[in-house]
């Protein structure tokens, strides 16, 4: 049996104990061993920039593709989002009639069981609804569900669920939190109007995180705190949608420093990719996208966003967070929140899922489980 080839990857490498100045070996999908010199901690680090592969849990689409249009659409969306460096991903699902979930489901499932060519790992779905609070939907469609127990198993059969945003405060929510969490899943507070008391009672019942901190959630009023406040106060995991349109940077950064594992997601819709217009939504409301934003049409209500988790990554960089912290809230802690032991550092035996970086913070290559994704045609 001919022997997995070896590559390597020579830059400044980031490891959990630092930057080395070196290279990384890989044979086959996984990392042999990092070579090098430690850097300095008074160093900086130059480029090419070795770092883990980002991992986006909370995505619906890109390039007018997204959870609902069948199998091939969801591969040309993760394709899209590959390129960007993210090598780990949720395909993202977003309230529909039950129907139409159960088919999504059933097609993230064949993705994640047959990557192909220039794929990142789908680690399983993130079902965002239909367990939501239906006057806090946000851009999502109105065809909310109570929380059923039987039903949420049904889709947990169906497909693995890695995540799951869930209102505790709708009739069974609670019992969709307990049920789904004994099977594994990380399920979140989101589309939300609990109180800060109700959500603590919800933490106790299974809950793990929160879903685009801030977005469709009650507040941080000093009076009447709720779902956000909680976070603040109590929260350890929590994403937040990185593209500076959904959270104010100063907000951003204020949970960066009050929430321990806060990460980075895009919660990217179909349009992302796609230039300026008038497009549809997966609810099939219109959308315009200018620039790296997405509104309804009445360009005030944000409807996802047009970024890239390499975008989040710039983001976070532009506001003042070094190159290590920011592969932190993009790569490290959302493999940490899942259990995923094989993502988010690079050391020996973990998966090969690497991005380099030149000095623009622009990718020079992006590896997922040691295959290289073409990168041809990146925005």
């Amino acid at each position: 049996m001919p022997a997995s080839p070896s590559n390597a990857l020579s830059g400044s490498v980031l490891t959990p104990a630092g930057w080395v100045v070196g290279k990384v070996v890989f044979e086959g999908a996984r990392i042999m061993r990092v070579e090098g010199d430690s850097l300095a901690l008074a160093s900086t680090p130059k480029p090419p920039y070795i770092i883990p592969g980002f991992i986006d849990l909370h995505v619906h689409g890109a390039q007018g593709s997204d959870f609902a249009g069948g199998e091939e659409s969801i591969r040309k969306f993760v394709r899209f989002h590959a390129k960007g460096g993210t090598v780990a991903i949720a395909p993202t699902t977003a309230t529909a009639p039950v129907a139409v979930l159960d088919r999504a489901l059933a097609d993230i499932e064949k993705v994640r069981h047959s990557r192909g060519a220039n794929e990142p790992t789908v680690i399983g779905a993130h079902l965002e609804g239909p367990f939501i609070n239906p006057r806090k939907l946000g851009a999502q469609l109105n065809a909310t569900l109570d929380g059923d127990v039987d039903q949420a198993m049904k889709w947990a059969d169906a497909c693995r669920l890695a995540v799951a945003t869930v209102a505790p405060e709708i009739p069974g929510g609670l019992e969709v939190i307990e049920a789904l969490t004994v099977r594994g899943c990380r399920v979140q507070i989101g589309h939300s109007l609990a109180t800060f008391e109700q959500t603590a009672a919800a933490f106790g019942r299974g809950l793990a995180g929160f879903t685009h901190l801030f977005n469709a959630m009650t507040g941080v009023d000093h009076r009447e705190p709720g779902v956000a406040a909680y976070a603040l106060s109590h929260g350890r995991y929590a994403e937040l949608i990185c593209d500076l349109n959904h959270v104010h940077p100063g907000i951003l950064l204020g949970a960066y420093r009050a929430i321990p594992r806060l990460y980075a997601i895009t919660d990217a819709t179909t349009a992302a990719g796609l230039p300026d217009g008038e497009y549809r939504s997966a609810g099939d409301k219109p959308v315009i996208k200018k620039g790296l934003r997405i509104t309804l049409a009445d360009g005030k209500t944000l409807a996802g966003s047009a970024i890239t988790m390499l975008d989040a990554f710039h983001n976070l960089v532009s506001l003042g967070l070094s190159l290590a912290e920011a592969s932190e809230l993009c790569a490290t802690r959302q493999a940490e929140y899942l259990g995923l032991e094989l993502f988010g550092v690079i050391a020996p035996g973990k998966a090969a899922s690497i991005v380099a970086l030149d000095g623009d913070l622009s990718p020079q290559s992006v590896w997922v489980e040691g295959e290289p994704v073409d990168l041809g045609g990146r925005r």
